[in-house]
């Protein structure tokens, strides 16, 4: 049986030739893999046509060995099952296994084909991938525990939590493969993901008779669960077993408990945990910054979301794109306008600009409080950066001077 079954691909996709010219039109030097890819993502965004969605990918030769790659193909898979465009997706997958040598017995392929498949919620075709990879390539001896969790992990991204159970239980005796940490941290995570946090504790006993160490990965999951279940005894439990095994809670796992409080609406209680950190000598990162300032605007408590961006740039802290987004949004809707625009611009300097209906909050709350001036210049940086919207934002501008 053939990795990827052949399939009857779309005349429009068959016959097409790909040039780089459709990454770069009118440009007669070459470019280089990363700039290729590049031009991809940028075409991908805006492209909605699923055979040119394809051109664009094949044109650019994505491979799965670039992070930069895998996003382009992240990107046009999300594209393609957004639309209901399914058979692209296999047709495109399959093809371009069978007509690039370099992917035809590559496990890390066939593991991102699976994925993809996966996020695409199409998990009849990444089992089948799974098997024919196994088949092909594994044939009769030990499986493939990459590709095993690349299943499991397509099952998550899919939702289909049932799944990941059935596969875990089955699969490693079928097809002969010993399931290692990453494979128990994502049944944990598929568990805890799917309100069934308490299944955990089977997985860390099976772990324990396989002699599988656990890792902060392992507990970090099983904390996220049961927060979120609000098993507060179960999540102390949790952080008395990380003792136990031997590790400390560092900044990752405070960031876990941190986010999981926030979203709970319980951010000061979130804020006690900083408190613990500092008191620990302990550093906190931008990631513990930005879950607070999330939990604390969606409590309405902009003050404090404000001081704790402070003290996150006072501190050395650079805070990331959606730290800037969520604090304009909120602060806008709050009706704190100048502190909104100062972070705007701060935001737009750093080449991050807030979507188009945050914007227009601003520009509008600025018009109503007399700020006409500041109003139109922001219009004017929206129109020269995003021609595409310019009618829209004509039509805004139209309204400042009314």
């Amino acid at each position: 049986m053939a990795l990827f079954s052949r399939l009857r691909i779309h005349p429009l996709i068959r016959n097409r030739r790909y040039f780089s010219t459709i990454l770069s039109p009118g440009s007669t030097t070459p470019l280089s893999s990363k700039e290729k890819t590049r031009a991809a993502l940028s075409l991908l965004k805006s492209e909605e046509n699923p055979e040119k969605i394809v051109e664009i990918c094949r044109a650019a030769s994505l491979t799965p060995e670039s992070h930069l790659d895998r996003i382009a193909f992240s990107v046009a898979i999300s594209k393609l099952s957004k639309s209901n465009h399914f058979s692209y997706i296999q047709q495109f997958l399959d093809d371009l296994r069978s007509s690039r040598a370099d992917l035809r017995s590559s496990e890390r392929f066939a593991g991102h084909a699976i994925v993809l498949f996966g996020q695409a919620n199409m998990m009849d075709h990444a089992i089948r991938t799974f098997q024919e990879y196994h088949a092909d390539v594994v044939g009769s001896g030990t499986g493939s525990v990459k590709a095993l969790n690349a299943l499991l992990f397509a099952c998550i991204l899919a939702k289909d939590y049932r799944e990941v159970k059935r596969i875990f239980l089955e699969f490693p005796k079928i097809y002969s493969i010993e399931p290692n940490l990453d494979t128990y941290n994502t049944v944990i995570k598929a568990f805890c993901e799917s309100g069934s946090s308490s299944s955990g504790y089977s997985v860390i006993a099976e772990m324990d008779r396989k002699v599988v160490k656990p890792n902060a990965t392992t507990f970090g999951n099983l904390l996220a669960g049961f927060y979120k279940e609000e098993k507060f005894e179960d999540a102390a439990k949790v952080l008395e077993m990380m003792k136990k095994h031997g590790i400390r809670q560092g900044v990752s796992t405070y960031n876990i408990r941190i986010q999981s409080l926030c979203k709970l609406k319980r951010s000061v209680e979130a804020k006690a945990l900083l408190y613990g950190m500092l008191s620990r000598k302990m550093k906190p990162n931008s990631v513990t910054y930005c879950n607070l300032i999330h939990g604390f605007c969606n409590e309405e408590n902009l003050e404090e979301a404000k001081r704790l961006f402070n003290s996150m740039i006072n501190g050395g802290g650079k805070p990331d794109a959606d730290c800037y987004f969520t604090l304009m949004h909120y602060l806008c809707r709050g009706g704190d306008l100048d502190t909104a625009l100062r972070i705007c611009k701060e935001s737009i300097e750093k080449g991050w600009v807030p979507n188009f209906g945050t914007m227009k909050s601003l520009v509008n709350g600025l018009s109503r409080v007399g700020k006409v001036a500041e109003a139109k210049e922001l219009v004017g940086q929206m129109k020269e950066r995003f021609t595409k919207n310019v009618n829209m934002w004509d039509e805004i501008e139209a309204s400042l001077s009314q």
